[in-house]
C-alpha cells in the first residue's frame, strides 16, 4: 500500500478505536457538551444576539483548542511511548502516520463543530446560517481555520520538550489567548495592545468569520473595523496555513531524527523518579 492509502486506513482504524472505547469517546464529546451547558447558563435571559455570539465563539474556540492543544498532546504521547521511534526506521511510515493523524484530527473537529451547531440550534435556540451564501462562508472559514491551526499545532508539538511540564506550561498562554481574542466578548472592549496581539493570531479571525455567518448584518457594527472583513479573514488564515505547512513537515522530521532509544529510556527514568517521589 502507498503511504497515503496506509495513512487513510490507519486514520480510519484510530477513529474506530475511539468509537469502541467509552472513555475516549466521552473525552472527545465532553468539550462541545460542556460548552453547550455553560452557554445555556450564560445566555439564559439574554438576547438572541448573545446566544449567537456564544455559539460562534464556541465554534472558533473548538477549532483553536483542538489544533493548538490536542495535536501537540498527540505528538507528546507518541514520543513518550516510542511510537515515533519505531516508525522512524520504516520506509514511508512517517507520511502514513501524518496522514492518519490528519484524518483523525479533521474528523474529530468536524464532528465537534457539527455537534455545536446542532446543539446550539436545539438547546440554545440559536439560528443557523439563513442563506446558502452564509453556509458557504461558514464552510470556508471552518476549513481555512482548521488548515491554519492544525499544522501550527503539529509544529509546536515538535518543538516542545518531551516533558509533561512543558506541555502544561504551554497550555497556559494558549488558554489566556482564547479569552482575549474576542471569541466570546467584543474585542473593542480590550486595550489597544491586546487588540493588536489578538489580531496577530488566527482565533480572532476564525471567530469573526463564524460570526459573519451566524449573526445578522447589523452585528458587524460591533467589530473593530465595523465590517466583517472577509478578505482580511481569508488573507490572515491563508498566511497561517502557508506558514504551518512549510514549518510542520521540517520540524516533525527534525523531531523524529533526534529520537533515540537512549532518549526515550532517559525520559522514562525521569518519569519513574517523579512518580516515586
Amino acid at each position: 500500500m502507498s503511504p497515503l492509502r496506509l495513512g487513510l486506513a490507519r486514520g480510519a482504524l484510530e477513529l474506530r478505536q475511539v468509537l469502541r472505547n467509552r472513555k475516549d469517546l466521552y473525552t472527545y464529546l465532553a468539550t462541545p457538551v460542556i460548552f453547550l451547558g455553560v452557554a445555556s447558563w450564560r445566555s439564559d435571559g439574554g438576547t438572541p444576539e448573545t446566544t449567537q455570539l456564544m455559539l460562534a465563539g464556541g465554534v472558533g474556540a473548538t477549532i483553536f483548542m483542538f489544533g493548538l492543544i490536542t495535536v501537540p498532546q498527540f505528538l507528546f504521547g507518541d514520543r513518550e511511548d516510542g511510537t515515533l521511534l519505531r516508525l522512524r526506521g520504516i520506509p514511508g511510515a512517517m507520511p502514513a502516520y501524518l496522514t492518519a493523524k490528519t484524518v483523525f484530527v479533521l474528523v474529530n473537529i468536524l464532528i465537534a463543530v457539527a455537534l455545536l451547531l446542532a446543539g446550539g440550534s436545539l438547546v440554545l435556540g440559536a439560528s443557523l446560517p439563513s442563506s446558502p451564501a452564509r453556509w458557504l462562508t461558514l464552510a470556508w472559514v471552518i476549513t481555512l481555520g482548521i488548515a491554519a491551526v492544525v499544522p501550527v499545532g503539529a509544529a509546536i508539538g515538535a518543538l516542545l520538550p518531551a516533558a509533561r511540564e512543558a506541555l502544561g506550561l504551554y497550555m497556559m498562554p494558549v488558554m489566556a489567548l482564547m479569552f482575549v481574542s474576542g471569541a466570546f466578548s467584543p474585542l473593542r472592549n480590550q486595550p489597544a495592545w491586546v487588540q493588536h496581539l489578538a489580531s496577530a493570531f488566527p482565533l480572532r479571525w476564525i471567530a469573526q468569520g463564524v460570526r459573519s455567518a451566524l449573526l445578522p448584518d447589523s452585528a458587524e457594527a460591533q467589530e473593530l473595523a465595523g465590517d466583517w472583513q472577509h478578505l482580511t479573514v481569508l488573507a490572515v488564515l491563508a498566511a497561517w496555513t502557508t506558514a504551518g505547512f512549510v514549518l510542520a513537515p521540517a520540524l516533525l522530521q527534525r523531531m523524529t531524527r533526534r529520537e533515540s532509544g537512549s532518549r526515550m529510556s532517559e525520559r522514562e527514568t525521569k518519569r519513574l523518579a517523579r512518580t516515586a517521589y
